[in-house]
């Protein structure tokens, strides 16, 4: 059944699209806030605990410092201007998937679909898992078996917890974890309070009147950055259960930008007050350094716990966006109807979930044989800066092909901000390739092979009969 996009339009109305069991749909039945809590949890995790050391190393002193912090939050505020005129625009639980193939046609849509199958959303739960089990370890330790062991146990019992439906229990829990990781982080924005308080000056000054050129290595620190920024986009997936689909996502990845930066400025305010710029990028363990100097024995437990709640959240949240976009893509594709299954009375799509929770667990495995989390960042971050510049385009390729379409927002000095976009993503991408090629990662090279595979596996999805076409 082909459904005009004003059925997105309309609040009260069940989403719907090519599917013939309407009863079975997502439906509008959350809040931006809720969306915005999930972008954060998504984006605040491992990130922030392992990035600030190489910002501060390639910025070189602390005015540049903020500038490269301040300039990924502004990146990340164009993008999620640009994701909002196609969020609101083209809603659809796919959320990338869907702008993917409105722009660049259904094959295209199924790489991408593939590729957060296979590699980005499921190798970014096992990759939070180890770094959960690394913690994990310090402080119940378990031997080299404990950080595969620890990362196993949260993707099977964050599975089972979002399996549990999306109910209003479930949201105030979502809430709950979110908090608690925003309180782990201003847990180190209050070292360096109590270090004022105990009248610790700061390690060295900061000159606003008088700033240096940037260094030449300015741009890595802007990479390193954006690392931290990254997740966001995959909330997109929740475009059709906004409750105002006119102004919920704009409003959501505002809010979400907003609040990231400003908790990434304090946290690295904090570093620098505690730390110096030298002392930072020096240290292996920013966070529990800070901690200690301010808190002393106490500071291995709050580091711990500071990381480890951060770090649930992001893959909690990530299990939530990334079943989405295979049960959207599972819809299109009629071979994969078994994954396709909306479960309305949970409000989730619990087969695509499942499916994505066995995924994490095999590379979990594939991660115990070749050093865990750092071949698991190899794994993911090429695949998902490419498709995110393709997202960026999208928006003035859909622009082109479909110019009437209702776009109840329009990203500003178009197409000047959407360009920006994916001219970041793509020097995101070139980065992460020039990383692993310089380490020859195992885990790149798994990842474009597995990429490879999915056209393969278009191949046999084709030849089954093809869904109607999706609304405009």
């Amino acid at each position: 059944m082909h459904v005009s996009a004003a059925s997105f339009a309309h609040p009260t109305r069940r989403v719907t699209w090519f599917m013939t069991d309407l009863a079975a749909a997502p439906r509008r039945h959350i809040s931006a806030n809720y969306v915005a809590m999930l972008a954060v949890g998504m984006v605040v995790g491992a990130g922030i605990f392992r990035s600030p050391a190489a910002v501060a190393e390639a910025a070189g002193s602390p005015e540049w410092l903020f500038a490269a912090w301040a300039l990924g939050g502004l990146i990340t505020l164009v993008g999620a201007l640009c994701y909002a005129e196609l969020a609101t625009a083209f809603p659809h639980p796919g959320g990338d998937y869907h702008f993917l193939r409105l722009a660049y046609g259904r094959n295209w849509s199924f790489l991408f679909a593939w590729a957060r199958f296979t590699v980005i959303n499921s190798g970014s739960v096992a990759l939070l898992g180890y770094v959960l089990g690394d913690y994990l370890n310090v402080v119940i330790p378990l031997g080299t078996i404990g950080p595969p062991l620890y990362a196993a146990l949260s993707v099977i019992i964050l599975t089972a917890f979002n399996l549990r439906g999306a109910g209003k229990g479930h949201d105030a829990a979502d809430y709950s974890l979110t908090g608690l990781e925003v309180v782990g982080l201003l847990a180190i924005v209050a070292a360096a309070l109590a270090l004022i308080l105990q009248g610790v000056p700061a390690v060295e000054g900061l000159n606003l009147t008088n700033i240096a050129a940037p260094p030449p290595s300015f741009g890595y620190a802007l990479v390193y950055a954006l690392l931290a920024f990254g997740g966001w986009s995959e909330v997109a997936t929740l475009s059709a259960e906004v409750r105002d689909p006119k102004r919920g996502m704009l409003r959501a990845l505002v809010m979400a930008a907003a609040l990231i930066t400003v908790l990434y400025l304090a946290v690295n305010w904090a570093f620098w007050y505690g730390l110096g710029v030298e002392g930072l990028a020096a240290s292996t363990a920013p966070a529990a350094d800070l901690i200690a100097k301010a808190f002393g024995p106490w500071a291995g437990v709050i580091t711990a716990l500071a990381i480890a709640f951060a770090v649930i959240t992001s893959i909690n949240a990530t299990i939530v966006v990334g079943g989405r976009t295979t049960y959207a893509c599972a819809h299109d594709w009629p071979a994969l109807k078994r994954i396709g299954r909306w479960d309305e009375k949970r409000q989730i799509p619990s087969a695509a979930i499942w499916a994505q929770g066995i995924i994490s667990l095999a590379l979990v495995v594939f991660g115990a044989f070749y050093q865990g989390f750092a071949t698991l960042v190899d794994y993911t971050a090429p695949v998902y800066w490419l498709f995110l510049a393709m997202s960026g385009i999208a928006v003035i390729v859909l622009r082109i092909r479909q110019p009437n379409a209702e776009r109840p927002f329009k990203t500003p000095l178009y197409p000047v901000l959407p360009i920006l976009f994916a001219l970041s993503s793509v020097a995101m991408l070139w980065s992460a390739l020039s990383y692993v090629t310089a380490e020859t990662g195992a885990g790149a090279l798994v990842s474009l092979c597995v990429l490879g595979s999915g056209i393969i596996a278009l191949f046999f999805v084709a030849r089954a009969k093809p869904a109607a076409s999706p609304p405009n």
